[in-house]
């Protein structure tokens, strides 16, 4: 198997591709799939394959994939479930590696000799499946892309460092479409359906080793093996932050989630505990998972001692509740931070941790603050609250907010509570890689979890968490 998951190249970086199932009809999967490579801009070779038709898109059609004169490094199906086996075994005789079935029709519906016909020639051959029952798969760096929802419906992410890997293609569309919309980069996408030959570990397995993937997100309805996946999980883990979402957590979501993929969702508290013995971050939702995929971007911190700066004293004091609710601490500032607020605040204002620049207060003391936590060695991590609202504050705090998240010598997250306009601006940072939120509970929830990630890579001694 291990052959199999290497093999995977063949289909996150072909140089040739072959759409079997090709049509000349619009919003056939095989019509959106071959638009979707063309106007991707996909730098290989493209091949129709579908005997009814003499060419497709403008590209020659042939009656089987044994009929190409050139090589095929990968072969994306869309045909019906009963037909892939011969197409597979036609395919094996062209030396193809790579494989991604689209079609439904197998164990979620209760084919499972069908299922295990395109396991036993995956095997035999050494073809890496991803599939069937699937939404595909997508690299933004090769440009492969074998989803097959049109690209006006669903906007494809830019390159960036974060893997996606997903039993279910609805919620796997939802994620990569939210991630583009935010500007969010990611590295890979799987959608794996049934997981027939290659299934949630292989994947893991294959993206440990990628040197785009820094991330993953995991989102899981039923393990074909629990006890590897666990293992797999403390392995990768340990490289590689994982973010899992797991579904079919109660009895009736379990029923649906077998008819779904074909896979037993299996007895929750198993996975969670899973989860927890192997440091994956787990999260209760989508919400959780964008909020914690966000934060992993910044750099580990060294302790959970975290300052807050706020141009809003109602928004620190909130702020400061989260802390000490997810068991982090608010920092204690020295003696030479302490001395640089005091020549930023009008007389009024109190130095302290929430630190309230006051409601006047300007792009120019956000940057001074922020610089001087970033000097204080008695904080860890900056949460900095942003209310747009204010007159002082204008696009200019964006490029100091960015300034500092790029700088990497402490992590940061930003709190910007609001309406549209606000949104405005946080979709604007989020685009930036850096982590923003519409409230404190989100932001320091995210922040929790890359504290506590930190610790479990040594990055935090045990006498400091």
């Amino acid at each position: 198997m291990r052959k199999i998951v290497s093999n995977l190249k063949y289909i996150f970086e072909p140089k040739s591709i072959a759409v079997v199932g090709a049509s000349q009809t619009a919003n056939k999967i095989g019509n959106v799939v071959i638009k979707n490579l063309v106007a991707g801009h996909f730098g290989g070779q493209v091949y129709a394959v579908n005997p009814k038709y003499n060419e497709v898109l403008g590209k020659p059609c042939f009656q089987k994939v044994s009929d190409i004169p050139g090589s095929v490094d990968c072969i994306i199906i869309a045909t019906p479930a009963k037909s892939i086996p011969l197409i597979l075994e036609d395919a094996a005789k062209k030396k193809v590696k790579g494989a991604v079935i689209l079609s439904g029709g197998f164990g979620e519906v209760g084919e499972q000799d069908l299922e295990k016909q395109v396991f036993d020639i995956a095997t035999k051959n050494e073809i890496a499946i991803i599939g069937p029952n699937c939404l595909g798969a997508f690299n933004p760096y090769s440009k492969i892309d074998s989803i097959f929802l049109p690209m006006y419906k669903l906007e494809r992410p830019n390159p960036g460092d974060i893997a996606f890997v997903t039993q279910s293609g609805a919620v796997g569309s939802t994620i990569i479409d939210i991630a583009a919309h935010f500007g969010i980069g990611i590295s890979k996408f799987i959608s794996f359906g049934n997981g027939t030959v290659l299934n949630e570990s292989d994947f893991l397995d294959f993206l440990e080793n990628d040197k785009q993937t820094k991330s993953i997100i995991l989102y899981l309805e039923g393990a074909k093996d629990g006890r590897r996946l666990l293992e797999t999980m403390k392995k990768v883990n340990a490289k590689k932050p994982i973010i899992a979402l797991k579904a079919g957590k109660f009895e009736a979501s379990k029923e649906a989630a077998k008819s779904h993929t074909g896979n037993l969702a299996g007895n929750y508290l198993a996975y969670q505990a899973a989860f927890r013995q192997a440091k994956v971050i787990e999260a209760d939702n989508l919400e959780e998972l964008f909020d914690f995929v966000k934060i992993f971007a910044q750099p580990l911190p060294k302790g959970k001692r975290i300052g807050i700066i706020t141009n809003g004293g109602g928004m620190g004091v909130l702020t400061a509740d989260e802390i000490e609710r997810n068991n982090l601490k608010l920092a204690k500032f020295s003696d030479q931070t302490v001395q640089v607020v005091k020549g930023i605040l009008p007389p009024y204002g109190n130095v302290g941790n929430p630190l309230d620049l006051i409601a006047d207060a300007g792009v120019e003391a956000y940057e001074k603050v922020i610089e001087a936590m970033m000097q204080d060695p008695n904080i860890d991590a900056l949460a900095i609250i942003t209310l747009f609202q204010t007159p002082p504050m204008d696009e200019r705090v964006l490029h100091i907010l960015t300034k500092a998240s790029d700088d990497r010598r402490k992590p940061i997250c930003v709190i910007a509570v609001g309406g549209s306009y606000t949104e405005v601006f946080r979709k604007v940072l989020d685009q930036n890689y850096v982590p923003t939120y519409g409230s404190p509970h989100a932001a320091i929830k995210a922040l929790k979890k890359l504290v506590d990630y930190a610790w479990f890579k040594g990055k935090i001694k045990p006498d400091q968490i």
